[in-house]
């Protein structure tokens, strides 16, 4: 709780969009464009066509870390009660990497609190993400690995750059460990459940050839199209009347999101005590090992 009032007086010093500075963008980004900065969230919202674009700032992998949930959930907050804004395009500030999921230094070395605390940010996003009445279209313009891969899933569509570099995908499993049922419902209304079993399973991360074949993109573009594709794509997704599209919507996540809800305590007692498990603490310390020495 003290996080998020840390965050939520960094964020609202007095603006409709309430970042941390507000203005117009930089380089014009067309008629009207304005842009709200956080330290790991970067909005740039155009009224005139109804869109905000909202880019992860979080370096050096845009990772999910409790700092980057909390604001990232504000944000959308702030978007979805701004009358201007119909629909939201997600990506990252710098292509490369979408974001790399969730932050595994949450998970590793700390106390049951801290886990149950970062484990009901994590539900909090996705439920604020899947049940969302805006348009929501993911521009991913970098490797897209499992928290990152989840957060495109909730997208009404997903636009990826055709670079071979790119991966997406819920590679859980390769950590040694696994995605919660939740995780798995969001893939499977996207791809199957034969098709998720498979991936979830062998932890697979996808090409963007195999992505878009498997359904788990709608569209591999050049990367340099992907935001401009995404826009283009969102316009037809705000030409519907949004209460036709946002009850169909409704109607169509409700199951998924309601089997969250109906579980979430117990949810976040399960992830609890699987991550506290000294097994699962070492798989864990022995991969963020290998990522540093990789890094320097």
């Amino acid at each position: 709780m003290a996080l998020v009032a840390r965050v939520r007086a960094l964020l609202l010093p007095g603006s409709r969009l309430r970042g941390a500075t507000l203005g117009r963008a930089a380089n014009g980004g067309g008629a009207g464009a304005r842009r709200a900065l956080s330290h790991r969230v970067l909005v740039e919202a155009d009224p005139a066509a109804g869109v905000a674009v909202v880019k992860f700032r979080n370096p050096p992998v845009n990772s999910l870390s409790l700092e980057m949930l909390t604001e990232l959930g504000i944000c959308l907050e702030k978007l979805e009660n701004d009358k201007t804004v119909r629909g939201i395009v997600l990506t990252a500030d710098r292509p490369g990497i979408f974001s790399a999921g969730l932050d595994l230094t949450e998970m590793c070395g700390r106390n049951p609190a801290h886990y149950a605390e970062f484990w009901k940010a994590v539900q909090e996003l996705w439920l604020r993400l899947y049940q969302s009445n805006m348009a929501l279209g993911a521009a991913i313009n970098g490797t897209c690995p499992a928290g990152g891969c989840l957060l495109s899933l909730t997208c009404d569509y997903r636009i990826l750059a055709d670079n071979p570099k790119y991966t997406i995908g819920l590679n859980e499993t390769q950590l040694g460990i696994f995605a919660p049922f939740w995780f798995k419902d969001t893939m499977v209304n996207t791809i199957g459940h034969r098709a998720t079993e498979r991936a979830l399973q062998l932890g697979l991360l996808f090409t963007p050839a195999e992505a878009l074949q498997v359904g788990l993109v709608d569209q591999v573009v050049p990367e340099d199209q992907v935001q401009s594709t995404a826009l283009s794509v969102m316009s037809q997704w705000l030409a519907i009347p949004d209460h036709a599209r946002q009850l169909t919507k409704t109607m169509m996540r409700k199951a998924t999101v309601d089997q969250l809800l109906k579980h979430r305590e117990a949810d976040i007692q399960n992830f609890v005590s699987f991550i506290s498990r000294d097994s699962i603490q070492k798989v864990l310390q022995v991969y963020l090992q290998k990522l540093r020495k990789k890094n320097h």
